[in-house]
């Protein structure tokens, strides 16, 4: 299976179709799982928290909250980022009737400014409107989501030695209610995490809110970056409020094109809540997202540093690069796991 969607089309497109989800049948997985205490896994190696963005397995045909937490447990992972699908899912939300998935070629052509045809056009429009009409049907669901059904899945994550530290629902941005951000905020608390994520929105204002909502609840708020990434990009919203903080995403930083990238680590290690980890080459090179150790970024320097300085925060490995022929999604999160326990041995 080829993974070719990136991040931040993913992402894009996720927000625009609102960030549905795929249910399919979990029957052959087995669940509830028979842990066996004396073989647990453990991601965090030499005190450094490893961790995975559940947009990881974001080709695998199963998004429920049970196929996730098996791919999770598969890959020796024991720390997560939980995108909000799985879990909105399983809380009952309505089901997205636009498959975002068969949408993206589409989305990227409109993207890269390729021409579209006419069909292709119609197609998108369509998609659109539907998905104009299930953003009012999430807000809507939000207003009454069970919170007990977001504790219930923290709770079957726990029995499998799985932390959720942070949750990413399509529920904070601009053009989200105040009443979506109040539901993102108590759904990420109900969950355990510490704090959401979400795309820095360049917006002033926005930040400024979501600091203080997040304040109420004693949560951080990690914004997260793309080439637009500098030294200063989050300066604003850390002054605005102690809930701001960075979800850095170290790959991105390097294809910016930023000096000295460590520095960016060292500098704000006190306002990182997370850690985003991918190999992309710099900008000159072609900024190129590659199998890691392959591409420009100093993976086993970060990790090194957080180890020698004991920074609590956790690394998440983010996995973007092209999913090599007759691999698997699991297979090279497995592979990140082990080149990172590789720097760190």
């Amino acid at each position: 299976m080829k993974s070719k969607t990136s991040r931040r089309q993913f992402l894009g497109t996720a927000s625009a179709l609102a960030a549905g989800t795929l249910i399919s049948s979990h029957e052959t997985f087995g669940f509830p799982f028979i842990i066996n205490k004396s073989s647990r896994a453990d991601s965090t190696i030499k005190g450094v928290k490893i961790g995975v963005i559940t947009y990881s397995f974001r080709d695998l045909p199963d998004q429920s909250a049970e196929a996730t937490l098996d791919y999770i447990r598969q890959c020796g992972i024991t720390h997560v980022e939980m995108m909000g699908g799985p879990a909105e899912s399983f809380a009952g939300a309505p089901k997205n009737p636009v498959d975002f998935r068969a949408m993206f070629p589409l989305w990227r052509k409109r993207q890269q400014k390729e021409e579209l045809t006419e069909e292709e056009k119609k197609t998108l429009a369509e998609a659109e409107a539907k998905t104009k009409a299930y953003r009012e049907e999430m807000a809507t669901w939000r207003l009454k989501a069970p919170m007990s059904k977001f504790e219930e899945f923290k709770n079957m994550y726990k029995k499998a030695d799985i932390e959720i530290y942070a949750f990413k629902p399509d529920a904070f941005g601009p053009q989200n209610s105040d009443a979506d951000i109040d539901y993102g905020l108590r759904a990420a608390k109900a969950l355990g995490a510490s704090h959401i994520t979400l795309e820095h929105p360049s917006n002033d204002a926005h930040t400024l809110k979501l600091g203080k909502a997040a304040e109420k609840y004693g949560m951080k708020v990690g914004y997260h970056g793309h080439e637009q990434q500098t030294f200063t990009l989050w300066d604003t919203a850390l002054a605005q409020s102690p809930a701001n903080a960075l979800n850095l995403d170290f790959g991105h930083f390097v294809a910016a094109g930023n000096p000295n990238p460590l520095d960016i680590i060292r500098q704000k290690h006190d306002r990182i809540v997370s850690m985003h980890i991918k190999d992309r080459q710099t900008k000159t090179n072609g900024g190129a997202n590659l199998p890691w150790g392959n591409g420009d970024t100093p993976i086993a320097d970060a990790l090194r540093l957080m180890r020698e300085n004991k920074y609590s925060f956790p690394a998440t490995i983010e996995l973007e690069y092209r999913v090599p022929e007759g691999s698997s999604p699991i297979e090279e999160v497995k592979k990140c796991l082990e080149y990172c326990r590789k720097a760190l041995g």
